[in-house]
């Protein structure tokens, strides 16, 4: 059975949601966009998956591309709501990154 890599989820508005999978698919899929033409991207996490978009933001411009810079770092609490009903609040993170 061939086993295949999921691509991170990718927005039309070149934003970069961090999920489980590994920091450099993440990584990557920054640098695409910004190869591509995007003059920023942003970088959005929930809950405990947010040190995880700060690894890639630090990755992305300390390793790969130098002439990308934090924009704007936003934070706010999102409620969610579960399958049972109740509602719970869940921090998150949006890092904006640009070209210099």
């Amino acid at each position: 059975m061939e086993e295949t890599q999921e691509q991170p989820q990718v927005r039309k508005d070149n934003t970069i949601y961090v999920g489980k999978k590994g920091v450099m698919g993440y990584v990557l899929a920054v640098v695409t966009q910004f190869n591509n033409g995007a003059p920023e991207v942003a970088v959005k996490a929930r809950g405990k998956l947010i040190s995880r978009a700060v690894d890639v933001a630090e990755i992305v411009k300390n390793r790969f591309l130098p002439n990308v810079g934090v924009k704007d770092i936003q934070i706010k609490t999102e409620e969610l709501t579960s399958e049972d009903g109740s509602k719970n609040n869940v921090s998150a993170i949006e890092i904006f990154l640009q070209k210099k």
